[in-house]
């Protein structure tokens, strides 16, 4: 077969198919860079302080954009409503966090995360400001919990509402966790959502289609090629 294949016709043949694959090569690193380039890329600056009403409604659900949003608002604190969760992770260790009761101006709860401590004696939140500002986070599951042992460590808002003892008129569905924690409480770690590219899929499926095209050229050859020497070889036989 090879014998065949090094004969000047099929030699050139094969310089064709292999121009031809390189052109849909280029083709097809076209088609991925446009992909590249028609890619969107979330222009929201989560790091920019901006009103929590503008960004979350009571008693809806937190959007993709708003999650990991910088907010600030007016409150007021609902009197010794704190929780402890424990078993929170922060750098590296396993603390407990302070979530206090706090009511926006217009009405609605929200839960706030004042910050985390490691060891309870001694802790407290001191006095908390009328306006705050922080991260917004969403709504975890209460069964994150470890009930059967006697724990709470999931910040779920669902089960908060249960535990407030002032019922709230409509609730946030997110929390905020403080950008600077309550007296004697340690920052509680809540950076920013990465940012995310998303590939123009449809430039993708070209780029894709052109590699397999110049695939087949090379492979378009190698079967004329195999089919020549097929019949040569059922020729000699007959012969």
């Amino acid at each position: 077969m090879w014998a065949v294949a090094r004969r000047p016709r099929w030699i050139l043949a094969l310089l064709l198919a292999l121009g031809v694959a390189a052109a849909f090569a280029a083709l097809g690193q076209w088609q991925l860079d446009r992909a590249v380039e028609a890619g969107t890329v979330s222009e929201i600056d989560h790091d920019e302080v901006v009103p929590l009403q503008s960004v979350a409604t009571p008693n809806g659900p937190l959007t993709t954009d708003a999650v990991g949003q910088m907010v600030s608002v007016d409150v007021t604190w609902a009197d010794d409503e704190y929780i402890v969760l424990t078993d929170r992770l922060q750098d590296g260790k396993r603390v407990s966090w302070i979530v206090a009761h706090a009511i926006v101006d217009d009405g609605p709860s929200l839960a706030v995360a004042l910050g985390w401590f490691d060891q309870l004696g001694g802790v407290g939140v001191g006095q908390l400001p009328d306006r705050i500002q922080g991260r917004l986070l969403s709504s975890e599951s209460p069964e994150e919990s470890d009930f059967e042992s006697g724990e709470r460590s999931a910040l779920a808002v669902a089960e908060l509402i249960n535990l407030w003892q002032e019922p709230p008129d409509g609730v946030y569905g997110g929390y905020v966790v403080l950008d600077e924690p309550a007296l004697g409480l340690g920052v509680i770690d809540a950076p920013a959502p990465p940012q995310e590219v998303e590939l123009n899929l449809l430039n993708l499926f070209y780029a894709i289609e052109w590699v397999i095209f110049g695939g087949f050229a090379v492979f378009l050859w190698w079967r004329l090629v195999k089919d020549v020497w097929e019949k040569e070889q059922e020729a000699a036989a007959v012969d």
